[in-house]
């Protein structure tokens, strides 16, 4: 029987579960597999991107699903994002298309712009997904013109609500001024090393819900080799999210993932353990003490690991 996860009512009116399936470094050849496991275990929310170069495969994993009637469609909240070669007006529509296709699907339930950023196009015939690095030419869209071409994909049917990640206070205040649809969410990545506490409380207040990504911290990065993640202490062994695991009888990852959605936080996870999938998704099943939330925030260190510019890219978006 599967975990009934509970949701987040979006300023556009639809629902989504406040906990998912990240799709951030699913290899390609157990892509399908896993999406196919996670929905089979519960997971109605899954999150994906052009750039993680698996969407298809992620599609074939949502089709199986579907034709074995596990779910049906609309059971579903299929979060996507433009990635940066893709910003100017004209070429916002053909890309979402394209991506739909992949993921064998007529609409997504959440369309982002991945980052504040335009970079120079690159035709999908020739290379798809484009290339990403410190080299590679900037674009000259602005972020209006590129949510503005945004917004039609809603009136297009294409998807049914847009938002924005990897935004910093002042980009979104700017946005809000033109924006015709206002951001369903904002993406961005919190943990307890990186609570960013002042933009959550204010983008929450503005109406637009935030999802984490990266809520483990350093576990994501290690495999990638920087610097600030080797010698971070791991989140699953601080003392202080041990103690509390300890204290509530729950995994160390479940305290974390809590210490977000009790703050109505929506949380991206991943696994390729079945076990796991299934501790991951029950995180809404019991409540931490306000005095245990706010042991868990105090261990900030304003440390963010997904900083383009700490992979080289010119890319001063966090300054």
């Amino acid at each position: 029987m599967s975990v009934q996860t509970p949701t987040i009512k979006l300023n556009n009116g639809t629902e989504m579960p406040i906990v998912g399936f990240g799709l951030w470094k699913l290899d390609t050849k157990t892509c399908a597999d896993q999406v196919y496991s996670a929905i089979k275990s519960g997971y109605r929310l899954l999150d994906g991107a052009c750039i993680y170069e698996n969407e298809s495969q992620c599609g074939d994993g949502v089709a199986r699903a579907i034709n074995e009637g596990i779910v049906k469609r609309e059971d579903l909240f299929i979060v996507s994002k433009l990635w940066n070669n893709f910003h100017d007006a004209d070429k916002v529509e053909p890309i979402t298309r394209r991506q739909l296709q992949d993921w064998k699907i007529d609409y997504f339930d959440l369309f982002l712009m991945h980052f504040p950023i335009s970079l120079e196009y690159v035709d999908p015939a020739v290379q798809y997904p484009p290339p990403d690095g410190p080299e590679f030419p900037p674009g000259r869209a602005s972020v209006q013109e590129t949510w503005l071409a945004m917004e039609k994909l809603v009136s297009a049917g294409l998807t049914k609500g847009i938002g924005i990640s990897n935004f910093n206070g002042g980009l979104i205040l700017d946005l809000l001024k033109y924006a015709n649809i206002r951001p369903a969410t904002l993406q961005i990545e919190h943990h307890p090393y990186l609570t960013q506490e002042q933009l959550v409380n204010w983008v929450q207040g503005q109406g637009i819900a935030i999802t984490a990504y990266s809520s483990f911290g350093p576990s994501s990065y290690v495999e990638l080799d920087t610097e600030d993640a080797k010698h971070t202490p791991l989140l699953f062994e601080h003392p202080a999210v041990v103690q509390l695991a300890e204290k509530y009888a729950k995994t160390p990852a479940q305290i974390v993932l809590r210490w977000a959605t009790q703050r109505g936080i929506a949380v991206i996870p991943k696994s390729g353990n079945t076990q796991r999938l299934a501790q991951n998704l029950s995180v809404t099943d019991f409540d931490l003490s306000a005095e245990d939330l706010k042991s868990i925030s105090a261990m900030n260190r304003n440390l963010r690991f997904n900083d383009p510019m700490k992979f080289g890219e010119p890319h001063p978006i966090f300054f």
